[in-house]
């Protein structure tokens, strides 16, 4: 078979390996004059002193720079260029550009690093892309993370699954699966699983986790599973419709189209369950809200004794809130019921006021005028 039939369906690796079995058998070609500079056995390409100085069995390398690769002995398809790239080097398939790139990496595979330091102190994590001046420059460990920007990651050790895009994103974090997309954001973060989006967003967040931000300049609080979105409070939507969320985090909107419900009929009696409710005052706990503002309402708990279908539960099954928006149709049942009955009462007053006039004309008839 044509061996660039064989290329085109190989995977990267063994694309490399079919490439260099190609080349390194076919017949030799017409020299090029003058000859290329640096060609070595194992298709190892090295300029620069010290390049790849202690290779033995590695191949498909490319070292560029003052010692680039130096200590690199059977690692293979690496690519360092700049001074002391993957200096320490024995790991595969790492790729740095940039003096320092991935200095002290050892047996870490699979990492990409591009900028003055970038990625310089990890070892023997494996599968980072660095891209910025001394973007996840302290990373030792695990790795799987991405930083872009200058910065961006710059204190993470050992954490792991982090993404971070732009200037000093997350730039002190030593958690794990954090996301930050936007200057500065999450910056003195040390939490994990937080996402912040936007210039700034996450700033107040430090210690907590699973928090999320969204929105330039949106700091949030340092207070675990929260969420802070911009530009909604005092932004008013004239006609539009109220938000809930459900216990998995969903968003949505409440629909009163006849076209999405069945079963349709008067509420009746159903609304008399209110009679058994008992409203309170009450303030929150101090982690909730830390003001202390008194509340008006009911208790989930309580309510459930009386009808189970006006609560939400959390995902632990738990009564959490009221359906308030299900109470005020009871409430506007309830009304409509009372109104009528107030219109029948009026209805029977104006009837019974008006037998007694005529009964009255009737009386006065028989009676005659008084005589003077």
């Amino acid at each position: 078979m044509n061996p660039f039939i064989q290329i085109q369906k190989a995977t990267p690796v063994l694309l490399a390996a079919l490439l260099f079995a190609y080349f390194g058998l076919s017949p030799a070609a017409l020299a090029v004059v003058p000859a290329p500079d640096g060609c070595y056995p194992g298709f190892t390409t090295a300029e620069g002193c010290g390049a790849l100085n202690s290779l033995t069995t590695g191949a498909g390398n490319t070292g560029v720079g003052w010692r680039s690769l130096f200590f690199n002995t059977s690692g293979s398809f690496n690519t360092a260029l700049g001074a002391v790239a993957l200096l320490l080097n024995k790991g595969d398939s790492n790729t740095a550009v940039g003096a320092a790139a991935l200095l002290l990496n050892t047996t870490g595979p699979t990492n990409t690093a591009v900028g003055v330091g970038a990625l310089s102190s990890n070892t023997f994590g494996g599968g980072s892309t660095a891209v910025g001046y001394q973007a996840l420059a302290s990373q030792t460990g695990r790795g799987g993370s991405t930083a872009i920007g200058e910065s961006a990651l710059a204190s993470q050790t050992d954490g792991e699954a982090n993404t971070a895009t732009g200037a000093a994103a997350l730039e002190s974090t030593t958690g794990s699966r954090n996301t930050a997309n936007g200057f500065t954001a999450l910056r003195d973060s040390t939490g994990n699983d937080n996402t912040a989006l936007g210039a700034g967003a996450g700033g107040n967040v430090t210690t907590a986790s699973n928090v999320i931000c969204i929105g330039a300049g949106v700091s949030g609080a340092n207070v675990d599973d929260s969420c802070y979105i911009g530009n909604i409070f005092g932004s008013t939507s004239a006609s539009g419709v109220g938000v809930f969320v459900n216990s998995d985090g969903r968003l949505g909107t409440m629909t009163s189209s006849a076209r999405y419900k069945n079963q349709i009929k008067p509420m009746g009696e159903a609304s008399e369950a209110l009679f058994a409710l008992t409203p309170v005052t009450f303030r929150y706990n101090k982690e909730i809200d830390s003001t202390g503002i008194q509340q008006l309402g009911l208790i989930a708990e309580e309510v459930e004794k009386v009808n189970p279908d006006l609560i939400v539960r959390d995902k632990e099954g738990k009564p959490y809130s009221v359906r308030y928006d299900q109470v005020n149709a009871m409430l506007l049942n309830e009304f409509l019921k009372e109104h009528r009955k107030v219109e029948q009462l009026e209805k029977q007053v104006a009837e019974l006021i008006a037998g007694l006039k005529k009964v009255s004309a009737q009386t006065e008839i028989k009676i005659g005028p008084r005589r003077k």
